[in-house]
């Protein structure tokens, strides 16, 4: 049998979180999807050394105490219509319908390809973070840090305090790009003081602009990276790199569903109107899904969706102007860490752009689009489902990335034939 929900959230991240207890403290019953094991998404991911910090804290138990939320950890979505959901959860198939639907399903790292990219010790810098919470040991070994954002001095605070050595973070951006961000962030002053205590947390650490990594060096595992630093050259020796450009909405269950999207340079993002509607009148977005914003930006989103499902449209209104100044932030994250040209430039003809399965950047050259790589390479036919390589190719300029056919993740065969799934009338 189908469960039914008035609001069904997928995403227990900061949106997700505000969504459901938004809508819950009306009295609808909601059920909230998230693929880890625990709440907080990738931002508020558990860190197992580690105290949630206060506002996670809150958040989890103001879910966790309302009776008319329905936890779904570690559930991932297979397909979705506009009325219900197919889920896969410890191997068994699940429908759960709903009435209206928040998508909050965040964002993931922006990957790009270069020379040894793929070598042991080499990481995504938000990867490298989620898996130090969780345990993984780093006490004692050498990291570098680089790309673009934020995102990289909050990984290497997490990393120094499980003890890593933070052999230097190399910013993409430039000086003047950074001073001008830095000058700007008075108008938010919550996020001034987070970047005040990282820097302070970082004291000592070797921090660069205007650099980036050009090749990893190793043999079985990752022993040095060549990092572009103004005009020179330096070799640095480390154990791990972490390296990431940004973040990139999860788009794909919405475009599944049919959303209206807009098209952000080579990445989309979820259009919404004030009250975080999609273009699916039971459907809404919030936070990244609707454009990289931040944490901030995410909760305020949340409970407006949250608010404006169950059509509590004044609380909703309330929160409006909040929103556009959190928004704003988003906006001047995207001037000031603008990605250097020649980071697009890095790979040469025997880099590995599909990871999964082992596809060459001189076996894409001559594809004019994805579905002709797809068939000829099975460049984004592995675990992933083209999430790295094709979002990497998107923002190479080589094509764009297709919408995504259930599955949306691989699931088991007894899923797809077992469940039931659409077959009965609401």
């Amino acid at each position: 049998m189908a469960e039914h929900y008035d609001v069904l959230v997928v995403g227990a991240g900061p949106a997700g979180l505000a969504a459901a207890d938004a809508a819950a403290g009306h009295g609808a019953r909601v059920g909230l999807l998230d693929a880890q094991a625990t709440l907080g998404g990738q931002v508020w991911r558990r860190d197992v050394r580690a105290e949630a910090p206060r506002m996670a804290r809150h958040a989890f138990h103001a879910v966790e105490r309302r009776t008319n939320i329905a936890r779904f950890t570690q559930t991932q979505i297979v397909a979705a219509t506009d009325k219900e959901l197919l889920v896969e959860q410890a191997a068994q198939a699940r429908t759960l319908r709903y009435d209206k639907l928040v998508l909050a399903c965040g964002a993931r790292e922006l990957l790009l390809p270069f020379p040894g990219w793929t070598l042991p010790g080499v990481f995504g810098a938000g990867g490298a973070q989620a898996l130090i919470k969780q345990g993984w040991p780093i006490a004692g070994k050498r990291v570098v840090i680089a790309g673009s954002g934020p995102l990289l001095l909050a990984v290497a605070a997490t990393l120094r305090k499980h003890g890593a050595s933070i052999a230097a973070i190399c910013e993409q951006a430039s000086a003047k790009q950074l001073a001008a961000f830095a000058g700007a962030l008075w108008r938010w002053p919550q996020k001034a003081a987070q970047a005040l205590v990282l820097r302070a947390t970082l004291t000592g650490v070797p921090y660069h602009a205007a650099a980036f990594v050009r090749a990893a060096h190793g043999d079985a595992r990752l022993r040095s990276v060549e990092v572009q630093i103004g005009e020179n050259l330096v070799r640095i020796e480390c154990d791990h790199l972490a390296v990431g450009y940004g973040l990139v909405p999860n788009v794909e269950l919405a475009q599944l569903l049919g959303c209206a999207l807009t098209r952000n340079g080579s990445h989309p993002h979820v259009e919404v109107d004030d009250d975080q509607r999609t273009s699916i009148a039971n459907v809404y977005a919030a936070g990244e899904v609707c454009g990289i914003g931040g944490r901030d930006s995410a909760r305020i989103e949340g409970a407006i969706a949250g608010h404006a499902a169950v059509g509590a449209t004044q609380a909703a209104q309330a929160l409006r102007s909040a929103q556009r100044h959190a928004r704003r932030f988003s906006a001047l994250l995207e001037t000031r860490f603008t990605l250097d040209a020649r980071i697009r430039e890095l790979a040469t003809d025997d880099t590995i752009v599909c990871r999964c399965e082992d596809v060459t950047w001189s076996a894409l050259r001559d594809f004019g689009d994805a579905r002709a790589a797809k068939l000829q390479t099975r460049c984004g036919m592995g675990a992933c489902q083209g999430r790295i390589c094709g979002t990497a190719l998107a923002e190479l300029g080589r094509f764009p990335r297709g919408g995504p056919r259930p599955p949306i993740f691989p699931a088991r065969l007894a899923t797809l034939a077992e469940a039931d799934f659409a077959s009965t009338p609401n």
